[in-house]
């Protein structure tokens, strides 16, 4: 739309994007994750273009910070990888070691052997193609932390990767619909959070990260996003989460959680299948969108 001049002529939307990185360097951004997917359906050649330039555009104004290189498709993580290491050769400042996410079971032996050519951390993305054998139909806690384990395995154990260049997801579901359908079946923040537990307490895996994309948590509510996920990461962190993907300007992390939105997360954080606990995240969250729905 922009023409071919778009990444370098100087205009309100280059200005915009620039802006946006600056602030989440200066605001201590580790890394600065880009997501094109949505154009990867239609036109997945555009969708790996723009990422080849939003490399460019994170290594000329992300002051060293590294990119985080955020795609469901393979192709786009590779070629995001290559630019990263070309532009790393042309900026005399030094580039930070990328992120890529996401690596799954089924993905790993396309994307981990490029550690041979292009330095890297990367994302293990808890998901599989297998059918989940859990409790509702999805993936137990043993199941993700199966997942967890082969990723580990062949990362470190194969292609050389250290522990602390491990990133888990063990992912993130709205807690607006996180609520099961079936008797004894725990939430899915349950599961979420009783993972990182898991993979946090094995010795073997010492090091390594986990992170979640906490905004989703809040999606679908009626206010109160940024609290939420504030409460959100707080729950998540007594855990064992030590990074997330978010705007680093809501310092989260930092700005103490309200206690009532805590208690609400850690309603769901507790929902292990008894009636007794849902029945306390149901009233928690009812209170939460009572007094949070704006008036008519």
């Amino acid at each position: 739309m922009l023409g071919p001049d778009a990444y370098v002529a100087p205009s309100g939307h280059l200005n915009y994007v620039k802006a946006l990185i600056e602030s989440q360097v200066s605001e201590g951004a580790d890394y600065i994750a880009v997501n094109v997917d949505a154009f990867c359906e239609d036109h997945p050649q555009v969708a790996i273009d723009i990422m080849v330039e939003y490399a460019r555009l994170v290594s000329k104004w992300g002051n060293g910070v590294p990119i985080c290189i955020d795609s469901s498709n393979d192709d786009i993580l590779i070629a995001g990888l290559k630019e990263w290491y070309t532009a790393r050769v042309k900026n005399p400042k030094f580039l930070g070691q990328p992120l890529i996410n996401s690596v799954k079971v089924h993905t790993m032996d396309k994307i981990l052997p490029l550690k041979k050519d292009f330095d890297f951390a990367f994302i293990g993305l808890l998901e599989s193609n297998e059918a989940p054998t859990g409790p509702g139909g999805l993936h137990s806690i043993d199941e993700l932390y199966s997942m967890a384990e082969q990723i580990f395995e062949k990362a470190v154990g194969e292609y050389g990767f250290k522990n602390n260049e491990i990133f888990f997801d063990s992912t993130v579901l709205p807690l607006a619909i996180d609520m099961p359908m079936e008797p004894g079946v725990p939430a899915y923040t349950y599961r979420t959070f009783e993972t990182i537990k898991k993979i946090k307490s094995d010795p073997k895996m010492k090091g390594v990260h986990c992170c979640l994309g906490v905004s989703n948590c809040a999606r679908d509510l009626p206010g109160r996003k940024v609290g939420l996920c504030r409460a959100y990461i707080a729950k998540a962190i007594e855990y064992g989460l030590d990074a997330a993907i978010v705007n680093v300007a809501h310092h989260y992390g930092q700005v103490a959680p309200d206690p009532e939105l805590l208690r609400l997360v850690d309603a769901y954080a507790k929902m292990d299948g008894s009636a007794e606990r849902m029945n306390r995240a149901v009233e928690l969250m009812s209170k939460f969108c009572k007094e949070s729905r704006r008036p008519s």
